[in-house]
């Protein structure tokens, strides 16, 4: 018999007694207002975002499981704002344009999500109408935002990560032609900021929101700007990158079929990947490790969630096709039982929902 920490059982039962359930309440609540969307292709991408990337929501959600006093705004908010997140990428994934300009117009929203107390802005260039979808996913997060009593401490934080990862949807959704050197110029600006970083990893760490989400819990009890500046800095970029570079090395093949930029391809080997991806992970272990002295609610859960990046990544059926990804297979039993608990735990998670 496997031997399974006593930590772990409790922590799992939480996640699958309390917060999937409430995660899943609320995308049932989202997929039946996309489904009354009056604008077919928005429509579409909206429902399909919900279906195929319904692990972010959910995977987000494990920072409520932590929170239990604030369990179910948390995973209200983290669910809406992760939603925006899959239905924008796909609105600019799937666009038959590659106009910078409206990819920024359409994530003011996420930058409108996280400011409970500015004025919204217009999201769509006309013709385009979503019957309030997207800006009652904008108002249901600045709703739960006012109500968390350290939000106005994490809030400057947020707002830095969210600035920049609106700037990384930006210029990765260019023209083909200059979309490298859009990214370059722009990662250029932080070299400076994050010595020892390439800058494809500095742009993978901007795209995750997961630095967000961590802040989000920590504010759901008064909080320091001691503790807030901890919390940002475990993640940015050390966990976000891991994050990020899981998600790109799994969606090698895929990528690659439908000309997609991917940060894993811009090493110069796939043994360097696989090096640089392995050190990442290994700063982002420490780093979560670190934030077990800060006081906050779930100090205790950040090293759990590197440990569940590994199990959720690599127990996707893509991770399987990819010859990179398989070879990354091994970091799981190298982290210990905990790990590997977690990546069966996700494989059965992938075979419910057929995912």
């Amino acid at each position: 018999m496997p031997y399974i920490p006593p930590a772990v059982t409790p922590f799992l039962l939480r996640l699958w007694r309390d917060v999937t359930p409430a995660a899943a309440a609320e995308l049932d609540h989202w997929r039946a207002r996309a489904s009354a969307i009056p604008h077919p292709w928005l429509r579409e991408q909206a429902l399909a975002s919900l279906h195929q990337k319904r692990f972010h929501a959910d995977g987000g959600s494990v920072y409520a499981a932590f929170a239990p006093d604030a369990l179910q705004p948390l995973t209200r908010l983290i669910v809406a704002l992760q939603t925006i997140s899959d239905y924008l990428d796909n609105l600019t994934d799937r666009a038959d344009t590659f106009s910078e300009r409206r990819t920024w117009r359409l994530h003011r929203a996420m930058r409108d999500a996280i400011e409970p107390w500015a004025p919204r802005a217009a999201y769509y260039t006309e013709g385009e109408d979503d019957g309030g979808y997207l800006a009652a996913l904008v108002e249901t997060c600045r709703e739960v935002l006012r109500q968390l009593p350290g939000f106005s401490t994490a809030l400057p934080y947020v707002r830095w990560l969210m600035r920049r990862y609106c700037e990384l949807q930006t210029f990765k959704h260019a023209h083909p032609h200059i979309r490298r050197l859009r990214l370059e110029a722009w990662w250029s600006h932080y070299a400076a900021m994050f010595p020892g970083l390439y800058g494809w990893e500095f742009a993978a760490a901007s795209g995750s929101t997961l630095g967000m989400f961590a802040l989000f819990a920590a504010a759901t009890q008064p909080l320091s700007d001691q503790v807030a500046r901890a919390v940002f800095s475990a993640y940015f970029p050390a966990i976000c990158a891991f994050h990020i570079l899981l998600d790109y090395l799994i969606d090698l093949e895929e990528d690659a079929e439908e000309g997609d930029f991917n940060f894993v391809r811009c090493y110069a080997t796939g043994d360097t990947a696989l090096r640089r991806i392995r050190r990442i992970g290994g700063d982002a272990w420490r780093a979560a490790d670190r934030l077990r002295s800060a006081p906050h609610p779930g100090r205790e859960l950040h090293t759990r969630v590197v440990e569940g990046l590994l199990a959720m990544y690599l127990s996707d059926p893509k991770a399987t096709k990819v010859p990179l990804a398989r070879r990354a297979h091994r970091w799981i039993w190298e982290a210990g039982p905990r790990c590997a608990l977690y990546y069966a735990a996700c494989r059965r998670y992938r075979q419910r929902f057929a995912l």
